[in-house]
């Protein structure tokens, strides 16, 4: 059964049962208190939410929005309540952000769901943090999330920094043109070539491949990491694996930000021929070699320093 704890002076981070373990860890981290929401679903498939009775003026709501629709139900739930019950700034810790795909409206009558869900959360939040979100038409989360604050941290530093200390003479190859700020960070960051390849999309599951140029024979004998922000069906990074196997290299991992291996993926991407699939703890998964916990830490304290002084 989940518990309901005091209002703390110094703030509160609100999660749900589910996502309690890491909740528990980024909240100590940071000086907060944890407060676990109490959900109950009716038999109609409605929910029943019951927060603190009382909060403390800078709550913290702790959501990731994988598997996102129920979740976002949630949080138009949650947000309003902990403003009656006391919050008077209130921040979201959503290290995956969904429904940014689609930023512009491919076809005549598309919804952008971008500019939907992201001028909604602006009106339930302060301040959103969130870790890689998929954004590749617009420069900043703030244009998405019109949030006073709005702060993205990087799992591609953690990542590589992980790579290292697993792997030699890397080379870290993005599967598509998409993947190229991430594989470019954690290139610089251990001095690694890198590449991207490009991809031509047919569908959600029908993708064409082709490597990138790069000088002499780069494939032959390589260490090779592909390195995206997320893998959802698996079929870009297979196709990838595929061919970088078939050029030669000596091994190829994969590293992802955000886990959401949609059924099926992870078998299809081992059978590619990949090695280890290594991903943050973004979103629960076996493969969760890396934990975002210090960096959104860092990030709640230095806002709860900035808000003190305020």
């Amino acid at each position: 059964m989940s518990t309901i704890t005091p209002a703390s002076t110094s703030g509160t981070l609100l999660c749900f049962e589910d996502e309690q373990p890491i909740a528990q860890a980024a909240a100590r981290a940071a000086g907060l208190t944890l407060a676990v929401i109490q959900r109950h679903r009716f038999p109609d498939g409605e929910l029943r939410l019951r927060l603190p009775e009382a909060l403390a003026p800078r709550v913290v709501i702790w959501r990731g929005l994988h598997q996102p629709n129920e979740k976002i139900v949630e949080l138009l739930l949650a947000a309003p309540t902990a403003r009656q019950l006391g919050a008077r700034h209130l921040t979201l810790v959503a290290p995956y952000l969904a429904y940014m795909r689609q930023d512009i409206a491919f076809n005549p009558g598309e919804v952008v769901s971008q500019r939907v869900l992201g001028a909604c959360l602006a009106r339930l939040f302060d301040a959103v943090i969130t870790v890689d979100p998929h954004l590749h038409r617009v420069t900043t989360l703030q244009e998405a999330v019109p949030v006073q604050d709005a702060v993205v941290l990087s799992g591609a530093p953690l990542l590589a920094d992980f790579i290292a200390s697993q792997r030699k003479d890397v080379l870290l190859i993005g599967p598509d043109e998409e993947s190229r700020q991430w594989v470019a960070q954690a290139a610089a960051r251990h001095g690694w070539t890198c590449g991207v390849c490009r991809k031509t999309r047919h569908g959600d599951r029908h993708v064409d491949i082709e490597l990138p140029d790069l000088p002499g024979s780069p494939f032959a004998g390589r260490t090779v990491v592909l390195m995206d922000d997320m893998a959802s069906s698996g079929h870009t990074v297979a196709q990838a694996a595929r061919l970088l196997n078939a050029a030669g290299a000596a091994s190829v991992d994969v590293a992802v930000t955000h886990a959401l291996f949609a059924a099926g993926a992870v078998q299809l991407i081992r059978q590619a021929g990949v090695g280890q699939i290594w991903s943050t703890d973004c979103i629960p998964h076996a493969s969760n070699a890396v934990s975002i916990v210090p960096v959104v830490a860092d990030a709640l304290r230095a806002r709860q320093t900035r808000l003190a002084s305020v």
